[in-house]
């Protein structure tokens, strides 16, 4: 390696994201249902339990309860969602689609919320099929934060702050596919110019290291601004689905945050879509 091809190694190594918070406002909260409007009340009170961080934020939230008397399918209620404009969307798994037949499906209600709007999505347990929907709603003391890229998720990270409850603890969370980086790794054997071995380990350190500086610097813009949360770490390599999955239980986790936009498909980003449909009992929010 020349000279000037070290320098700049050293100099892209260097330059990494450093976090920005973006300070997120929640004033209106859309809660839409299938159910009975008894039953509509009740669910709604979970949601405000359960979001109990903006009621300590002292803003005045506004939150509205569209009923399944309220819109007669799926375009009035998107025409209803971009009528009343809020800031967030509260459903639950199997909108308009009877859970216990299909278990391992969001629905199509859920699934264009997700991607026909650009308004965060917080979809919770079914309140009246799922048996531990309402345990599900004790609060957001732990909130977990997850991307293909991390590094640079400015947005999530911000969202997944607005969330945590004061004194709760947010793990910002990297898995890096093993899978992959095993393929790679095999194509570098095959090419003699280059050390195996070394290459395995370099590439490795570098790939984990970006995640991690980048929640260094989360942690410390967040502590310089004296938000009363515990950033953890969390970076690895393994198999996605199962490591996150893994995760979210081990941490007993109470909202789980990420991506489900994708410019290049219509279709749920990346493992948002498996890990929606699997982590049934866990609250997530969708972006």
């Amino acid at each position: 390696m020349t000279n000037i091809d070290q320098f700049e190694s050293v100099f892209k190594a260097a330059d990494k994201p450093p976090f920005s918070h973006e300070l997120i406002s929640v004033r209106s909260v859309l809660i839409v249902t299938d159910i009975d409007p008894e039953a509509s009340e009740q669910f709604a009170t979970g949601v405000r339990s359960f979001l109990k961080t903006f009621a300590a934020s002292g803003e005045e939230i506004i939150w509205n309860i569209v009923g399944r008397n309220e819109y007669s399918d799926l375009g009035h209620m998107l025409e209803l969602v971009a009528e009343r404009k809020p800031d967030l969307i509260c459903t639950y798994r199997n909108l308009h689609i009877p859970a216990v037949e299909y278990p391992h499906s969001l629905g199509v209600y859920v699934d264009v919320l997700t991607q026909a709007t650009s308004i965060p999505v917080l979809l919770l347990p079914h309140p009246t099929i799922d048996a531990r929907a309402a345990e599900s709603l004790r609060g957001t003391k732990t909130v977990m934060a997850i991307a293909d890229h991390l590094a640079g998720a400015h947005h999530l990270v911000s969202m997944a702050v607005t969330f945590t409850q004061r004194d709760g603890t947010l793990l910002l969370t990297h898995v890096e596919d093993e899978k992959s980086f095993d393929r790679y790794i095999q194509t570098i054997g095959k090419i003699p110019a280059i050390d195996t071995d070394q290459a395995r380990e370099l590439i490795l350190e570098q790939l984990l290291k970006e995640p991690s500086d980048y929640i260094q610097s989360c942690r410390d813009v967040l502590h310089s601004e004296g938000l009363p949360i515990d950033v953890q770490e969390i970076v690895t390599i393994g198999h996605l689905l199962a490591d996150y999955k893994r995760l979210v239980a081990e941490h007993s986790v109470d909202l789980l945050v990420m991506n489900t936009k994708d410019e290049d498909q219509l279709a749920m980003h990346g493992l948002a879509y498996p890990l929606s449909v699997e982590l049934r009992e866990t609250p997530l929010l969708l972006l």
